[in-house]
């Protein structure tokens, strides 16, 4: 008999009208009356915390990896009923504080709420039961309208629609229709991060460049993070005339406190050799990841400081591929 704990945070599938709008408020014992039975699956249920996905925080994150980290031994599977909206977070956060659990972990949610007309809670409730409880895959993983995403690689592109997530920069992991599950791609084992850590060190902050904006910000940044993400453009690159921001990078960097590059576009990553105004970061000390999305980022920058502040120790950790959240850099 395989045991599969289902772990409930709020979010819209929990969700129900209020006068101040959608707001979670679903009983457990409700929520999991709509799982289909399975032969052979026993299914349980706990609340960890009930919100909209908008207020999780890095926190939640913690107590939903301690709490699955105390159950390892328990449960065979792991199934996360979550908002949308900041679902690509947690499914990054969990996939590096969880790195080294050997069982899957399956993050799943609606557009529309439970016990709604036209719903697609039902469905995807469903699907992640399949997914967990037929998959010989461990990792965490998103499981909507069909598809199966991998935790770091999973981003929400879609507001309304039922096919919110998409995968960027990595195949889609299998699809799911009517309980049966159809394998799409199983990655290629990569090497072992050795280590463990459930914390996190939330001092970080994700800066978007655009035109026209005032270096002097990096000096703002500077005296107040462990750690800066700059959402550059294109393949890396920031501007060096007029508006110069190397000189704020080098300076950053020289006090030891990490500047990670990545990109403002979606798809296909970054080379941030490519150009000159992406090898002038580099040079300054920018810390390129490659095709990492900024969800991953995020989470990896923060679970990364909580074990180290050395700046070479930090670069490594970064451009070391965990969970396949990176293919190159």
């Amino acid at each position: 008999m395989q045991r599969i704990l289902v772990l409930t945070t709020g979010g819209t599938i929990a969700s129900h009208k209020t006068d101040n709008g959608l707001a979670p408020g679903m009983a457990d014992d409700v929520l999991i009356s709509y799982f289909e039975e399975r032969p052979g699956v026993e299914l349980e249920i706990e609340n960890v915390v009930n919100k909209d996905s908008t207020n999780m925080q890095p926190e939640d994150w913690m107590a939903l990896a301690q709490r699955i980290t105390d159950y390892q031994n328990e449960y065979d599977a792991f199934i996360i009923t979550h908002g949308t909206d900041t679902m690509g977070y947690t499914a990054a956060g969990l996939s590096y504080l969880l790195h080294d659990l050997k069982k899957p972990v399956v993050l799943t949610g609606s557009q529309i709420p439970l016990g709604m007309a036209e719903t697609d809670a039902v469905r995807n409730l469903h699907d992640a039961l399949t997914f967990a409880s037929q998959t010989t895959v461990p990792g965490v993983f998103v499981v909507f309208n069909g598809l199966v995403i991998l935790g770091t690689r999973a981003i929400k592109t879609k507001t309304k629609s039922y096919d919110a997530f998409e995968s960027v920069n990595f195949p889609y992991i299998a699809s799911v229709s009517d309980g049966e599950l159809g394998p799409l791609y199983e990655p290629e084992p990569e090497d072992e991060f050795v280590g463990h850590s459930l914390e996190l060190n939330t001092n970080v902050f994700v800066l978007k460049a655009f035109p026209g904006m005032d270096p002097d910000i990096l000096d703002y940044l500077g005296a107040r993070v462990d750690g800066l993400i700059i959402e550059s453009f294109g393949n890396g690159g920031l501007p060096f005339e007029n508006r110069n921001l190397i000189p704020g990078i080098e300076k950053m960097t020289k006090a030891g406190i990490p500047v990670i590059i990545t990109t403002q576009i979606l798809q296909e990553g970054q080379d941030i050799y490519l150009y000159e105004v992406g090898q002038q970061v580099a040079k300054a000390g920018g810390i390129t990841v490659g095709d990492m999305n900024t969800e991953a980022v995020v989470a990896k920058l923060m679970w990364v400081l909580a074990q180290t502040n050395q700046l070479d120790e930090i670069k490594i950790m970064m451009q070391q591929p965990i969970a396949h959240d990176l293919d190159f850099i």
